[in-house]
């Protein structure tokens, strides 16, 4: 039987991306996404609630993240859930989940990402975050079709 790991999400930073080199010069970088959704509960009050998701992007992906992205930044995230143990600096034996980027595109429109502050050279370059090609939503104005 055939088996599926696949993570898409459509989020917003919650914090600036944190770019690290690895000892094998391998850049990596962390994102924190947010993704809310809300509904109306049985007694007709309307509940907002965010779940936050660990992302992980590598090469010149993460490189162009944190060149480009921003809190608040508008992202999409293709990928892959991966859970990771470690030790603590108790000795204890920890796990943490987080989703591996095969691809993250970045949805802000012109303008709204801070393009003037990398020297007014972001346009093709904020396309161009991993193996990506135009954004959804160029086509589409505000309203993404998934």
């Amino acid at each position: 039987m055939a088996s599926l790991n696949l993570v898409h999400l459509i989020g917003h930073l919650g914090r600036d991306v944190e770019l690290r080199y690895s000892q094998a010069g391998n850049a990596v970088a962390n994102l924190s996404v947010a993704t809310d959704e809300s509904y109306t509960d049985r007694d007709g009050n309307k509940v907002q609630r965010t779940e936050w998701h660990r992302v992980v992007a590598y090469g010149k992906t993460a490189e162009n993240c944190a060149s480009f992205l921003h809190k608040g930044s508008l992202v999409y995230v293709e990928g892959s859930l991966q859970t990771r143990k470690w030790t603590d600096q108790n000795g204890q034996d920890r796990y943490t989940t987080e989703i591996k980027a095969q691809r993250v595109q970045f949805l802000d429109r012109k303008g709204e990402w801070g393009g003037a502050q990398n020297g007014g050279q972001g346009g093709n370059q904020r396309r161009e975050a991993g193996r990506q090609q135009e954004s959804p939503a160029a086509d589409y104005g505000d309203d993404v079709p998934f």
